[in-house]
């Protein structure tokens, strides 16, 4: 594409592209996200571009050089781009990610789930050739059996609010072009015709909260970021997602990379920064991949760099590669980070809005929140709050995963219930088990029970019950989860990421995980709960940054909610779930066993005893709780009490 100089040139090109897209027949999108990936879809994309091609269909391809065949090169390609035919791209995460590959076929918005590669001759002959659906191939409910063929329909689909992730699996996310017809760019264009304040304002009003777990209003740091003194000021998007679970973030720079770089040009202009830094973990090369790509394009156009859409506003932006550390999802440790030095947190104040990267007035925003600017910008501040709830507008995205049928990422509008995310898009809980709870926000957040399942999910809701939206990790549990071993994971999990500057955090979570871990080894004490709770509290008052602050909240929510079964574990040595191993007690039933010793003689330590033909019995003094015996009895009779 040629340079924009003028949001008049923007719209004209959008216009024109509009019309361009809508010559193709069908259009094939291979979902290309991390998970699809990692089963194959490159593979099944590459296979629908050269099978297509064999039988002679006029295709239309893009992104790669000689993607269409050895005999053409990518002058042709280019020149063939938008002619009618069938068109096969690359999407990001649809976010059904449990049912990947997926592969959808528009304009049929027609969703094939679990595809593989031998699959892909029979997609083109039934359904791109013949209009046929393949019924092997679509959702299967895995509660009802009920099969549903189109997206929207799917019960994981119907009951979200994709405004944030609308794009994600609907676009391909290396081509700008695709994201200027989706309006792409727009709200930066009616930014730039506004003066910084009035951006500021529609911000202001639209209610929209950090979507990082804190839930600080976004206009009021991006004003605090304005109004404060310095001739340079600096932009953060804060993609260091390190809870356990947690992909929410990454989905979006994956699929949709162009609308976080929109957002935080317009907080560019917004406070008066020139440059701004995307932080990423290495973890997550497709989507430095892909953000590099779209930086590249933008400047190219004109959308990003020097004079921006013909205007005197100027902005960068630069990729920042994290290691991994939990803590440098800490906005101060983040900045320290960036700056090359050990990434911990500082005390505030001063606040990275007065003080931030070098010094310099500094607005840092995570990944989701950006993605939610555009949309402000583009289509006003009332439609962003006719959703939502009063103190907390908008959607929210969530990654749903753990003991629930439909596993994925979702969006929702704030203050949708758990049982609705549960039940509804979740499909409820396999093999007719009892819900037991759901651990929100990782590490930081807290565990919900089946008294909060009608609590509305919105940060001062969830602030009442101590617990938090935090990254927007969803963990169900059923009944078969042992709480007090999902406490001690987390806090193994934190205990592990500390940064150690803090003694309270640093010694406080090894003190709290030793306490959990003899625990779940059977040695626990009653006076052990109670000395949780005050080494919890004591961590959440005196810890430097939030990290620490919030650290104990899986273990001070469960033992709030689940007394019960802390008290069995450390009083009747017994794991209520059968999950603690040490806590395993193993007996042989008489009226099944036969006697053939298959168990004694697979015994690593000689707990079991018996004749041939005869009841055997186990020594639980020297039984170790490995499960060999579970293993071996081919008659059902070793049972764990």
């Amino acid at each position: 594409m040629e340079r924009i100089n003028s949001v008049y040139e923007l719209n004209q090109l959008r216009d024109k592209l509009k019309e361009e897209f809508t010559k193709n027949k069908q259009r094939v999108l291979v979902c290309a996200g991390t998970g699809c990936v990692a089963g194959g879809s490159l593979d099944i994309y590459a296979e629908f571009k050269r099978l297509i091609k064999e039988n002679g269909l006029n295709i239309d391809c893009e992104l790669e050089e000689d993607s269409c065949g050895g005999d053409h090169d990518h002058n042709h390609d280019q020149a063939h781009k938008h002619e009618t035919g069938y068109k096969v791209a690359k999407s990001g995460c649809h976010g059904f990610c449990a049912q990947g590959p997926l592969v959808r076929i528009e304009p049929d918005d027609i969703l094939y789930t679990h595809v593989k590669l031998g699959d892909v001759e029979e997609i083109i002959r039934e359904t791109l050739v013949k209009g046929n659906i393949i019924e092997r191939l679509i959702y299967t409910n895995p509660m009802t059996g009920e099969k549903v063929a189109k997206e929207h329909e799917i019960p994981f689909y119907k009951k979200q609010l994709r405004r944030a992730l609308k794009n994600c699996g609907a676009i391909d996310p290396e081509s700008l072009e695709e994201y200027i017809v989706n309006d792409g760019y727009h709200g930066l264009a009616n930014a730039l015709i506004k003066t910084p304040q009035e951006v500021i304002d529609e911000v202001l009003a639209s209610g929209l909260r950090g979507r990082g777990g804190g839930g600080f209003p976004t206009g009021k740091k991006w004003q605090f970021t304005r109004i404060a003194e310095g001739d340079k000021k600096f932009i953060i998007c804060n993609g260091d997602e390190g809870d356990p679970g947690a992909f929410m973030d990454r989905s979006v720079m994956e699929g949709d990379p162009h609308r976080v770089i929109e957002g935080m040009a317009i907080a560019g202009y917004a406070v008066g920064a020139d440059e701004g830094y995307i932080y990423v973990r290495a973890e997550y090369p497709m989507a430095v991949h892909r953000l590099k790509i779209a930086i590249k394009e933008a400047e190219e156009v004109g959308i990003l760099g020097d004079n921006i859409l013909g205007t005197e506003f100027s902005f960068r932006l630069h990729i920042k590669e994290g290691a991994g550390a939990f803590v440098c999802g800490e906005e101060t440790a983040l900045i320290a980070s960036i700056e090359g030095k050990r990434g911990m947190p500082v005390p505030k104040p001063p606040f990275p809005a007065n003080k931030g990267l070098w010094g310099c007035p500094t607005v840092i925003n995570n990944v989701e929140t950006f993605a939610n600017v555009p949309i402000i910008l583009d289509k006003g501040a009332d439609y962003f709050k006719s959703v939502g709830v009063p103190n907390s507008p908008g959607t929210k995205t969530f990654a749903l995963t753990g003991q629930v049928a439909n596993t994925g990422l979702i969006e929702v509008p704030m203050g949708t219930t758990l049982r609705e995310i549960v039940y509804e898009i979740g499909g409820g809980i396999p093999g007719n088990r009892e819900y037991k709870a759901v651990q929100i926000g990782g590490p930081s957040g807290g565990c919900l029970t089946e008294d909060h399942l009608d609590i509305q999910l919105d940060f001062d809701s969830l602030k009442s019950v101590g617990a938090m939206i935090g990254s927007g990790g969803l963990v169900v549990m059923d009944e078969k989860t042992c709480i007090v071993e999902v406490a001690r994971f987390f806090m193994h999990f934190t205990q592990n990421e500390s940064c150690g500057k803090c003694v309270l955090c640093r010694e406080g979570t090894k003190r709290m995980l030793e306490i959990l871990q003899r625990i779940v080894d059977g040695d626990g004490q009653v006076e052990d709960l109670d000395l949780l709770v005050e080494l919890g509290e004591t961590i959440k008052d005196g810890s430097l940054c939030g990290l620490g602050k919030t650290a104990p909240n899986p273990v001070l929510t469960t033992l709030k909610y689940f007394r019960d079964e802390y008290m069995h574990h450390v009083e009747n040595k017994i794991c209520d779930a059968k999950v603690c191993s040490a806590l395993k007690v193993y007996h042989i039933d008489p009226e099944k066993c036969k006697g053939c010793t298959r168990c004694a003689r697979n015994c690593p330590v000689g707990a079991i005893s018996g004749k041939v033909k005869q009841v055997h019995s186990i020594d639980v003094l020297k039984c170790i709780k490995c499960g060999a015996c579970v293993t071996a009895c081919a008659f059902d009779a070793i049972e764990e009490v």
